[in-house]
């Protein structure tokens, strides 16, 4: 198993991070252009546990692939958890947490993952994978200081 941990404060409320965050429509938003990364279906506004959401997004070579995740916990403004049922790993575990802070909020990504094909994605992993993975999460940091850079309170 691998991780991922990220850690971010903006300046804006808490309700305004959760209605961002937690708006599945606003992950293109947050990911960068070269993944191809695109919703497929409709979507709410809002997660909720049991939600399933289908997208297509090309992370390697330009080779597209087809990605499910389930919403399994939702608490409003405190947390929400999205897990892969079909797609590029073995297991994809990924908590976003808000905490609401004298200035703005907090927020933690946490990722557990772990990679297929044995000896193969173990191998790849830190070659590929990992730096891949690693743009994406500072892509979304540097995205979401963009959007809400202007919020200083």
């Amino acid at each position: 198993m691998y991780s991922i941990y990220r850690e971010q404060h903006l300046p804006i409320s808490i309700e305004e991070a959760w209605d961002f965050f937690s708006n599945p429509s606003n992950l293109s938003r947050i990911t960068p252009n070269n993944l191809g990364f695109e919703v497929l279906g409709d979507t709410p506004e809002s997660m909720y546990s049991g939600l399933f959401i289908h997208y297509k997004v090309s992370p390697l070579f330009g080779i597209p692939l087809r990605w499910t995740t389930e919403i399994t916990h939702v608490e409003p403004y405190k947390y929400f958890v999205d897990e892969q049922r079909v797609g590029p790993y073995s297991i994809w575990h990924h908590e976003h947490f808000f905490e609401k802070t004298k200035d703005g909020v907090f927020m933690k990504d946490h990722v557990h993952y772990k990679m297929p094909l044995g000896l193969i994605g173990r191998i790849v992993h830190p070659l590929i994978v990992k730096p891949r993975l690693n743009e994406i999460f500072n892509y979304r940091f540097d995205v979401a200081e963009k959007i809400f850079s202007s919020n200083l309170k």
